[in-house]
């Protein structure tokens, strides 16, 4: 398995931990609101030629008539489109708002080879289906974790339909340089390992986290008020073995029981197979090439990136300035929150000012936007 070496796709944390525990939140009912479905095209590569496909992709579509700007809210993993509670709370009064679950989470859809057949041209098709469905020219692709990187993707290939990207946790990370083993990079990043084990042994780590899904969520999604055992995501065979002595994982610190249940009861519809698609080689690897070869890493439109400060498992902000990730923009906003890798569920209200700030100075007639000292 090899990842970018000046690019570090690979490094996109899925598991890690809250920096605090998020103060009491409205009730969000998910079950409240209607999902919509969309076909899109897709294609199976694990037969020769490709085969083109259809699946249906679900997403909640709010306040479509009134609000001008649309922002499209894309989750990471183990994420699900209700995870942007705090932000859909926030501003679905104010912005039309498009949340999809992505390609095999929940009950969208997948062609059905979780190896080859989820490289980011395909999540990148998808949103830009969800676009069409719900009739929407263009839109502010707004990400967390796997769904930042997807974002800034969006915007890389398709300008005229995301014409401003905001990105949580991750920063820009163009493919341009060469691969790595993702074993030489865990020297660096020992928090990284459970990547190696999703990605070499797909069959055995879904039989792992579709054994208990609630334990699996909760064991994910900690704080660090309430965090997981020093040993989590340091296995080459295992997710959860970090875990065997704790009986019951605490539930998770920033979502109320509802919250958590309506997860719980959305992965017992496909599990978590298919989601594996972020941290398969064929996948990264096939990314890779497609952007390669394309050669325009330059993202011209508005952008946010909101850096948590106390990740545990990697400095975002020194891998950016290592990567010289504020090159490839034109205008670029960042801000940092003193948070771990869930800031929009960790601190909601600074998250959602930081967001807010930003949105308001979108107008094309405001001068460009410069990247904050870091």
């Amino acid at each position: 398995m090899f990842i970018r070496a000046t690019v570090l796709s690979s490094l996109v944390l899925s598991a890690a931990y809250g920096e605090q525990l998020a103060p009491a939140k409205a009730a969000f009912d998910p079950r409240a609101y209607t999902a919509q479905t969309v076909s899109c095209a897709a294609v199976d590569r694990s037969v020769t030629p490709p085969l083109s496909k259809t699946i249906d992709l679900k997403y909640v579509d709010i306040n479509p008539p009134r609000a001008k700007k649309t922002l499209l809210l894309v989750h990471g993993w183990p994420s699900l489109w209700s995870t942007w509670s705090n932000q859909i709370q926030e501003f679905e009064h104010d912005y039309h708002l498009i949340v999809p679950d992505l390609r095999g989470f929940g009950l969208s859809g997948h062609p059905g080879d979780v190896q080859s057949s989820s490289q980011m041209e395909d999540i990148v098709a998808d949103l830009t289906c969800i676009l069409d469905q719900a009739a929407v020219d263009t839109a502010v692709c707004v990400g967390h974790d796997w769904g930042a990187e997807a974002c800034w993707e969006a915007g890389r290939q398709r300008p005229d339909r995301f014409t401003a990207l905001a990105g949580a946790v991750v920063p820009y990370m163009p493919s341009a340089g060469p691969y790595m083993p993702m074993e030489a990079m865990t020297q660096y990043l020992p928090k990284l390992t459970y990547q190696i084990y999703f990605a070499n042994d797909t069959a055995g780590a879904t039989k792992e986290l579709d054994a208990d899904i609630r334990r699996t969520l909760r064991g994910t999604l900690r704080s660090v008020q309430s965090p997981p055992p020093a040993a989590f995501l340091t296995s080459t065979t295992s997710f959860l073995a970090a875990w065997a002595d704790v009986a019951e994982i605490p539930a998770i610190p920033f979502m109320t029981n509802e919250e958590e249940d309506y997860m719980v009861e959305s992965y017992s519809h496909q599990g978590f197979g298919k989601t594996l698609q972020f941290y398969t080689n064929g996948n990264r690897y096939g990314s890779y090439l497609f952007q390669s070869k394309q050669g325009n890493f330059s993202l011209p439109q508005p952008s946010l990136w909101i850096v948590p400060t106390q990740d545990p498992v990697a400095d975002w902000l020194e891998v950016d300035q290592m990567l010289h990730s504020d090159q490839w923009f034109s205008k670029l906003t960042v801000k940092k929150l003193t948070t771990a890798h869930w800031p929009q569920l960790e601190q909601p209200t600074e998250f959602n000012a930081a967001l807010s700030e930003w949105l308001s100075g979108l107008d094309p007639a405001d001068p460009p936007r410069t990247r904050d000292e870091l």
